[in-house]
């Protein structure tokens, strides 16, 4: 089972990161609004590339026009949101949805919508589409039923549909393509792109036929503030309500109104994706040796934000193995391991954003001792960055990986048709594993199953230098109250903005 991510709480600001707010919880009530013309000013530091579903972008504000069919719960099973109820067999997911839904244009919310949206996810060229590769075909079974036919036993299937997976968008958006630019989901806040400024900032206001609670703020203002000390000076001269912050504004906060929260959101790691015949990381002890030769532990003493961790999975999810030791730095044995390569000269590009420049920079510093191997690191907007680092472009990529169950894990980055593995390679031990990972469903061998995947991933060292980051949040308490550690897990840049209220 799932452990619910644990929460610090301080009246003194803790450390780093991103921001911003997501959708409810299912089965709680929303608060009420506390003022209809309440506005909640969100600092975001950079506004998404393409809102279309499936694309990658925060969880924060993907979830400020859209919603998801299920929503998770505190004990982490899926819960009704979108859909009032669903059925889960090892053949398919059927869901019955609700029948009071319109999307922001006006267009109805059926089991076309969902179909439409599912389809759109898994098979164009999107960041998540790979755990919906789960998915063999979608059935409409009557106006408010859809069926989700599934390609195996997937017990992880409910689970996905509570994720940024599949934000549920307008179909008629997404048939125009007009939704990559103009989000338009089911939310109480529809994006108001007369009142917005291009690259200034975003303004979504108050969906008068949501079906819904009506929120504590009617309208939320996106903005981008990326510098830090200005962050912090918008966050203590009222400017703006809730934002992140990073480590070295922490102290302005002290004696302040500003108060935060702390918890763990981001699990990152590297990943070798030219691996193919002929590919530069085609050779398992080239890819050992760099592993090797990475020292997570030392990140970890510079950014106190950053913990050091083995595997993807932590202990209680569903993939963790604790016969998986990692790659402990020994920079001895990454030379061995090197030299039994052959040495070769590798050199290479490499992209960061500003948010894990110094992250690659030290890896790639460290894994540079193994002899003649060079990687250029190119730090690039953000949005830039998401659409580029795992395109293919590039040999090695770095970035946040939120999946939650090891279903999801092999099926976005290892198996040999994941959209997160572009050489298209897979060895037969790991197709194997995983094919009888998949039969067993949700039977008591499953999760034995699903840890010797991820142990055979570690082994054949496909990723490694995992690090996990902690989030932390700011918000004015003379502005704004109810901020709290998501539900969601492994999500950065989230608190429940229907829990929100303008402080009394």
């Amino acid at each position: 089972m799932q452990k619910k991510a644990a929460l610090v709480r301080s009246t003194v600001p803790l450390a780093l990161a991103g921001l911003l707010l997501a959708g409810c919880s299912a089965g709680e009530q929303s608060p009420e609004p506390a003022d209809s013309d309440a506005t909640l000013r969100v600092n975001f530091g950079q506004f998404p590339e393409n809102w279309s579903p499936g694309q990658e972008m925060e969880g924060g504000p993907l979830r400020i026009p859209y919603e998801t069919l299920l929503a998770p719960a505190v004990d982490g099973e899926p819960q009704p949101f979108l859909a009032t109820e669903y059925e889960l067999t090892d053949e398919a997911i059927t869901l019955t949805l609700r029948d009071d839904v319109t999307f922001h244009d006006g267009e109805p919310f059926n089991a076309e919508a969902v179909a439409t949206n599912v389809e759109f996810v898994k098979n164009s060229a999107t960041a998540y589409a790979g755990p919906l590769q789960a998915i063999e075909s979608v059935d409409v079974v009557d106006e408010f039923t859809v069926r989700l036919n599934l390609v195996a036993p997937t017990p992880s299937i409910a689970n996905t549909l509570t994720t940024r997976v599949l934000p549920i968008g307008s179909p008629a958006a997404i048939e125009d393509g007009s939704i990559a630019q103009t989000p338009v989901g089911t939310s109480p806040w529809a994006y108001d792109e007369e009142q917005s400024v291009l690259g200034t900032r975003m303004i979504f206001s108050e969906f008068e036929d949501y079906w819904g609670e009506t929120p504590g703020f009617a309208n939320i203002e996106l903005v981008a503030i990326e510098e830090a000390e200005s962050v912090a000076a918008a966050l203590t001269s009222g400017e703006i309500d809730v934002s992140d912050v990073e480590p070295d504004v922490l102290p302005r906060f002290e004696g302040t109104s500003i108060e935060t929260l702390q918890y763990p959101a981001i699990r990152n790691n590297l990943f070798f994706f030219d691996r193919g015949p002929g590919g530069v990381f085609e050779d398992v002890e080239l890819r050992q040796a760099v592993c090797t030769a990475i020292n997570v532990q030392q990140l970890a003493e510079i950014e106190s934000d950053i913990l050091a961790a083995k595997q993807h999975f932590a202990e209680g999810e569903v993939g963790y193995n604790p016969d998986i030791t990692g790659y402990p730095h020994d920079l001895d044995e990454a030379q061995d391991l090197y030299a039994e390569a052959g040495s070769p000269s590798v050199q290479l590009d490499m992209v960061a954003a500003p948010y894990n420049a110094q992250q690659i920079e030290i890896f790639m510093t460290q894994a540079s001792e193994l002899g003649d191997f060079n990687v250029s690191v190119q730090t690039l907007p953000p949005p830039q960055y998401n659409s580029e680092w795992n395109s293919g472009r590039y040999a090695l990529g770095l970035s946040s990986n939120d999946e939650s169950t090891p279903f999801e894990w092999y099926s976005a980055w290892f198996a040999a048709d994941a959209p997160g593995n572009p050489a298209g390679v897979e060895s037969d031990e790991l197709r194997a594993a995983a094919d009888a990972a998949i039969a067993a469903g949700s039977s008591e061998e499953a999760d034995a199953l699903w840890a010797e995947v991820t142990k055979i991933i570690a082994d054949e060292a496909l990723t490694c230098a995992h690090a996990r980051g902690l989030e932390t949040l700011a918000w004015n308490t003379e502005t704004v109250s109810g901020v709290d550690a998501p539900d969601e897990l492994w999500e950065p840049k989230l608190v429940n903005f229907r829990e929100l209220t303008p402080a009394q």
